[in-house]
């Protein structure tokens, strides 16, 4: 079993029966009492961050968490239906544990799938996607004074902002961290 002075950035520890990641972490050693290791920490299920404290050298639980590479093959009801690219297994994904990963998910794309005990905890995508805008207004010459953007929908049905020279029917690059607009693909 690590301890705090084993921490590592983007670990998983099973806290009080709640699985949380490491966002970041300090050794501190001031000149007067023990070491503590202060650290941000994020739910895994809910998202929440909160801040904690554990001194030097205390005993923390490691979760065994099982990151495959997945294939998404449909959506059936709630559920997204992935293929395991190695075994085939076809597990369905609840929509609540996709999350947003759902605006930038196309069929047969690639994703990795994070599981505790075969329980599915999220989705994480890669960093850009590239996607086809399905409607847009035409951008108007002289309605700008600098760069200006305007909604446009893209094929997965999320509508995100892209600059006035984007038509209907071009592929673009998005970042699937923030939802912005990254260049033509």
């Amino acid at each position: 079993m690590p301890t705090t002075n084993d921490l590592k950035t983007g670990m998983t520890l099973n806290l009080d029966g709640q699985l949380w990641n490491v966002v970041e972490f300090q050794h501190v050693k001031p000149g007067k009492g023990g070491a503590f290791v202060r650290t941000k920490l994020k739910n895994v299920l809910s998202g929440k961050v909160v801040e904690r404290t554990f001194n030097a050298g205390v005993r923390v639980e490691q979760a065994n968490v099982d990151r495959r590479e997945m294939q998404y093959l449909y959506r059936e009801g709630d559920d997204f239906v992935f293929m395991d690219t190695e075994t085939y297994d076809q597990p369905h994904i609840p929509a609540a544990t996709v999350g947003d990963a759902a605006n930038y998910l196309l069929e047969e794309q690639n994703a990795v799938v994070a599981f505790n005990e075969g329980t599915p905890l999220y989705v994480e995508l890669p960093a850009a996607v590239e996607l086809t805008v399905s409607q847009t207004d035409p951008g108007l010459q002289g309605d700008r004074s600098t760069g200006g953007t305007k909604p446009a929908t893209l094929e997965t049905g999320a509508q995100i902002q892209v600059p006035l020279f984007i038509t209907t029917g071009e592929k673009i690059r998005v970042d699937t961290r923030t939802g912005q607009y990254l260049g033509r693909a």
